[in-house]
C-alpha cells in the first residue's frame, strides 16, 4: 500500500491524486493540518506535501513520485516509450516547474508580502494570461496535452490551470485566488476550455 501525506486543496497533490487513480493504484491518505506539519518533517525531513510512503521508501516532490509510480506500476503509462517523445515530455515538465510557475509564485509572496508595486504584480499576471495561448495551441487538434490519452503532463499541469474555469468555494487560498484571477479563459480558448472538462471527469484516488 502507498502512502500519501496531504494537505486539503493542494495542486501538488492532485498531481499525484491524478496519477494514481489513471493507473489504477490504490492510496492511502494522510491528512495533514497546514498549521502543524511536525507528522511531514518527521517522515520526510521537509515540510513540503505530497509526502508518499512506497513501502518503506520515502519520496517527496510531486514530480519525484509520478516518476517513482511509473517505474513501479508502468501500465497505463503517463510518459511515452519512444525516447524522442518522452524526452518532449520531460521539456514540458521541466518548463511547467521552473519556468511557468514563476509568475504565480511571485504574484502571490509580493501579495502576502504587502508589495505596492502593481506593475510588477500585472506584469507577472500578463506572462500567467498570455501563457494561456501556449496551452490552447498543445491542444489543436487533440484531446490532451501530449496526445490522445492522459499523460504525465496533464497532471502536471492541470491542478493548477483548472482555476482558470473553476474553484471550490471552500478553497480561499491566496495562491488559488491568483490563479484564478490571472487566467481567465476566453473565446480564444476552446480547446482549453474543454480540456479542464475532460481532465476534471477523470478520477482521483486521494
Amino acid at each position: 500500500m502507498i502512502r500519501v501525506w496531504l494537505t486539503p486543496f493542494s495542486t501538488n497533490v492532485e498531481r499525484v491524486s491524478l496519477a494514481l487513480a489513471h493507473k489504477g493504484v490504490s492510496a492511502e491518505g494522510v491528512l495533514v493540518d497546514p498549521e502543524d506539519r511536525s507528522e511531514v518533517e518527521r517522515v520526510s525531513g521537509q515540510d513540503l506535501v505530497p509526502v508518499a510512503d512506497f513501502d518503506g521508501e520515502i519520496v517527496v516532490d510531486s514530480v519525484a513520485i509520478l516518476r517513482r509510480l511509473e517505474e513501479l506500476h508502468a501500465d497505463p503509462p503517463l510518459w511515452p516509450s519512444a525516447p524522442a517523445r518522452r524526452a518532449e515530455l520531460d521539456v514540458f515538465v521541466d518548463w511547467f516547474n521552473r519556468v511557468w510557475k514563476v509568475a504565480p509564485n511571485a504574484v502571490t509572496e509580493m501579495i502576502e508580502g504587502g508589495a505596492s508595486d502593481q506593475f510588477a504584480i500585472d506584469a507577472h499576471g500578463a506572462e500567467m494570461t498570455a501563457a494561456l495561448g501556449a496551452f490552447e495551441a498543445l491542444l489543436d487538434g487533440r484531446p490532451y496535452l501530449f496526445g490522445d490519452g492522459l499523460s504525465a503532463a496533464d497532471c502536471i499541469a492541470f491542478p493548477f490551470l483548472k482555476y482558470a474555469a473553476m474553484r471550490d468555494p471552500a478553497d480561499d487560498e491566496l495562491f488559488h485566488r491568483v490563479l484564478e484571477d490571472y487566467q481567465r479563459l476566453g473565446d480564444a480558448h476552446p480547446s482549453l476550455s474543454a480540456w479542464i472538462e475532460r481532465v476534471d471527469a477523470h478520477p482521483r484516488a486521494l
